[in-house]
């Protein structure tokens, strides 16, 4: 058996976390000493990684209440957390392809910032310098 703090350091959680997982009822059958502290076994460890990895996957805690009741219901609710699994799978793509595109956007201003030091073209990326003939094509309102 395992305290509060044990599984914090055993999962890389915070206490405060570990507790308001447990109080969302994310551990079912998560067990409780003499004084009434939470206590965990390897099974509690197991839903609270299980948790804690959905999360991170950008998961809510409603929709991770919603899949460890399912769980609990047995293999008839398969394709629910299939369904679950597959829309979380759809929003996390979507958000690495914004990410992507971050990445795309920073290095290209990167180039062109470098570009700007080393004197190849002059600083286009400071208002101030702008004027009514800058064209709104500029390459400082775009991607690079």
């Amino acid at each position: 058996m395992y305290t509060v703090k044990e599984v914090a350091e055993l999962l890389d959680l915070t206490v405060h976390t570990i507790r308001f997982y447990t109080d969302k009822g994310l551990v079912p059958g998560l067990q409780r000493d003499k004084n009434n502290n939470r206590i965990f076994n390897d099974d509690s460890i197991h839903w609270l990684t299980g948790a804690k990895n959905l999360k991170k996957c950008g998961m809510s805690v409603e929709d991770i209440k919603k899949y460890v009741d399912l769980c609990l219901e047995g293999d008839a609710t398969i394709e629910e957390r299939y369904e679950i699994i597959r829309k979380q799978k759809e929003a996390v793509l979507a958000q690495l392809e914004e990410v992507k595109f971050m990445a795309e956007f920073i290095t290209n201003k990167e180039e062109h910032y470098r570009d700007i030091i080393n004197q190849v073209i002059p600083d286009d990326t400071n208002p101030a310098y702008w004027s009514k003939e800058t064209p709104i094509t500029s390459c400082a309102l775009k991607t690079c």
